[in-house]
């Protein structure tokens, strides 16, 4: 464990033997065999080691410690990977969004449609003498008539638009 231990800090610190034996003042073959298990430091030297790595003495002599590399690589893979979620599921949300303010207004405008069906343009029969009635007339045949010949092609060039969109988000 303790030369497990020692490999892992000098590692995740990023120093090299020779680097330690430098702070600790010993040669690097000793901090070689306390790696490689074929001697330990003595009490003082744990202390020393443990203030150049910032480290208490118990953890040092306790259980295995991790790499941190390894450790950050899998953290920041699991925070990318909620990210990742979060991301589709507002992208999801977003499609549903739109795919039912598209439904809504098609349900609006068919209704419109029937509505202005049903009436039969009644505009045509009114007494144009009276200004009022000229006015809301002449009013209601350009709705009329812009809602029967030139939406339609507008509403077919919008949802061909919308749909070459939607396919290429898709591919």
């Amino acid at each position: 464990m303790l030369k497990d231990n020692l490999k892992t800090l000098r590692k995740n610190k990023g120093i090299s033997q020779e680097e330690l034996s430098v702070k600790l003042n010993v040669v690097r073959q000793t901090i070689s065999k306390w790696e490689s298990g074929l001697s330990v430091p003595d009490a003082e030297m744990l202390i020393s080691i443990s203030e150049v790595f910032e480290t208490p003495v118990s953890e040092i002599l306790g259980e295995n410690i991790e790499e941190k590399e390894k450790n950050d690589i899998k953290v920041i893979s699991e925070k990318l990977e909620i990210i990742n979620e979060q991301l589709s599921r507002k992208q999801k949300q977003k499609r549903k969004r739109t795919i039912n303010f598209l439904i809504v207004l098609d349900v609006c405008i068919i209704l419109l449609f029937i509505i202005l069906a049903i009436l039969g343009s009644p505009y045509q029969s009114w007494n144009y003498n009276d200004p009022e009635w000229s006015v809301i007339g002449t009013i209601w045949h350009s709705f009329e008539w812009i809602f029967f010949k030139v939406a339609p092609i507008v509403v077919i060039v919008i949802t061909l638009i919308l749909a070459i969109i939607l396919i290429k988000r898709n591919k």
